[in-house]
């Protein structure tokens, strides 16, 4: 097993110490494909809420590839396994836009065969963000109206067939009429164009006046009050990101449940990433959560990749390959 030369503090040349990689309880993945997200672009960018270990930081907190090694202790992995890293809240200390990556083995999961590496890569951070926001937040259920914005974002799209897969009836937003065929086909049962629709008049018109009874938010700023005023009474809004960020005033509506939903909040506990796993990697047995690829980049192209990202233009999940 491949050996390192670190140390815990400063001193003289007995703080150094060998020790194995991967160490107990980790596995080492010679990486296939990685997916882009917002969160690896806050972070380059300096703009990321938690401070970042420099210099020499990593980045990359989604991907796809095989087990290369495993550290002791570790049994429900082994060397040739193909993985999908789940998510890395210390992505700059072992972040997944690499060759290889060593993790701790609690965050992999096993690759469904269905899926081949580029849309392995791109179905955790966006299929996990959908199903925790939407069924382990908001509770969703059959025949609910879901109101879905920023809906062809790669988190967009997973809600939009995370909802088909429980019988929900999901109502994508989007600016701009040229992604309307596009989030169409993708299953949304209609679209709202907020360059040319009023919010409010199409949502009482899709709804029977009813309003949604979830909304999920991944722009917040200050159309968040405005987006609220479109639920039904007593439902739910839940607020996945902050693509807009301006400052966002409280919804001052009737019966509102708001949650602010943070993905590592749940995959820190192991059952609910157990029933995340189980329900993703059944939609894509089943073949109704396939992951929408806009585009894959070598890692070669890593820089250009990013700044396809930064221009908001894409329909799914930017995907870089290794």
């Amino acid at each position: 097993m491949p050996r390192v030369v670190i140390f815990d503090r400063t001193g003289d040349p007995d703080v150094l110490r060998i020790v194995d990689e991967p160490a107990a309880g980790e596995v080492r993945i010679k990486m296939e494909a990685i997916g882009l997200n917002r969160l690896d672009q806050m972070m380059r960018e300096g703009t990321y809420p938690r401070p970042i270990h420099l210099p020499h930081a990593r980045i990359g907190c989604e991907g796809t590839g095989t087990i290369d090694a495993v550290g002791e202790g570790v049994e429900e992995f082994r060397v040739g396994d193909a993985v999908i890293v789940t998510a890395l809240p210390a992505s700059d200390l072992n972040g997944t836009y690499a060759d290889y990556t060593t993790v701790p083995a609690h965050a992999v999961i096993a690759r469904p065969d269905s899926l081949d590496a580029v849309h392995s890569a791109a179905l955790w951070v966006a299929g996990s963000t959908a199903y925790g926001a939407l069924i382990e937040k908001a509770h969703m259920r059959p025949a609910d109206h879901v109101l879905i914005t920023a809906a062809s974002s790669g988190v967009g799209l997973a809600a939009i067939q995370v909802a088909n897969q429980i019988g929900a009836v999901p109502i994508a937003i989007t600016r701009r009429a040229t992604k309307r065929d596009a989030l169409l086909a993708a299953g949304a049962s209609a679209v709202i164009v907020t360059d040319e629709d009023d919010l409010q008049e199409s949502v009482r018109r899709l709804t029977g006046s009813v309003g949604a009874d979830i909304i999920l938010d991944s722009v917040m700023g200050p159309g968040l009050s405005d987006l609220a005023q479109t639920a039904r009474p007593g439902g739910t809004l839940v607020a996945v990101g902050w693509l807009d960020p301006r400052p966002a005033p409280f919804p001052m509506t009737g019966p509102l449940t708001i949650h602010r939903y943070v993905g590592f909040e749940l995959l820190l506990d192991p059952d609910t990433t157990r029933r995340i796993a189980a329900f993703l990697s059944a939609g894509a047995r089943s073949g109704t959560l396939q992951p929408t690829i806009d585009s894959v980049f070598t890692l070669d192209d890593i820089a250009r990749a990013h700044r396809h990202l930064e221009t908001g233009d894409q329909i799914g999940k930017i995907v870089v390959t290794v």
